[in-house]
């Protein structure tokens, strides 16, 4: 059993009893996916609070909000993992409901992000800003890749940094950064995102060509 199983199987001790009090009270799993991006949508409103508060040169204030924003994304993401515990628990699977839940993950993802590129820039962290977006192309083309080689029958989950791992290092950056007013941590965490992200992209494109050349014939 790898790291993420075993986090897993914890996680969902905790949730199961919250799962089934929806199933009681007839919360659908598509509701719950709404309220994790809305939680998105939340953080993002901190960090641009936060990084006006920077821009203004209120630093306490700012650094606050901007711990919040990664505690709320902390919280969204929990949201996240239990829309799918809900659908399996509930007998509430959907095709429609999978559509949803991809789609606004990858908006929560992005909103969260560019609330983070948001800090930076009004901070005169110009490059650290770029980075962000670095990390926002890497984080929307590993989740593209995977999705367009489902499509044509490849399971495609190799990697170093898929989306739990990502969602958990930009929240825990932005709260240590919070407490400690330094953003050197949440720098750090988006040039992680940014570097690796953008070489799982690579390295399930390479994985794809391999499984395609192998069905179709050719040696790579």
């Amino acid at each position: 059993m790898n790291y993420r199983d075993f986090l897993q199987k914890v996680i969902y001790v905790v949730i199961n009893p919250i799962i089934r009090a929806m199933i009681r009270m007839g919360i659908t799993p598509n509701v719950v996916t709404l309220v994790g991006f809305m939680g998105n949508l939340l953080a993002t409103a901190f960090f641009v609070k936060g990084g006006i508060g920077l821009q203004q040169g209120d630093t306490a204030c700012g650094m606050a909000w901007i711990g919040w924003g990664g505690l709320t994304i902390l919280l969204a993401g929990l949201f996240d993992m239990m829309d799918g515990r809900l659908a399996r628990l509930g007998n509430m699977s959907s095709t429609f409901g999978a559509l949803w839940d991809s789609t606004l993950d990858r908006y929560s993802e992005m909103v969260s992000l560019f609330g983070v590129s948001v800090v930076f820039l009004s901070s005169g962290w110009f490059w650290s800003g770029i980075v962000t977006y670095a990390a926002i192309l890497g984080s929307v083309m590993v989740s593209y890749v995977r999705a367009r080689a489902e499509g044509l029958g490849i399971e495609c989950k190799v990697g170093l940094l898929q989306r739990p791992e990502r969602v958990v290092i930009t929240a825990v950056v932005a709260i240590v950064s919070g407490c400690t007013a330094n953003l050197w941590w949440m720098a750090a965490g988006m040039w992680v995102i940014a570097v690796l992200a953008n070489l799982t992209a690579c390295w399930r494109v390479a994985h794809c060509r391999r499984e395609l050349d192998k069905r179709d014939g050719h040696r790579s």
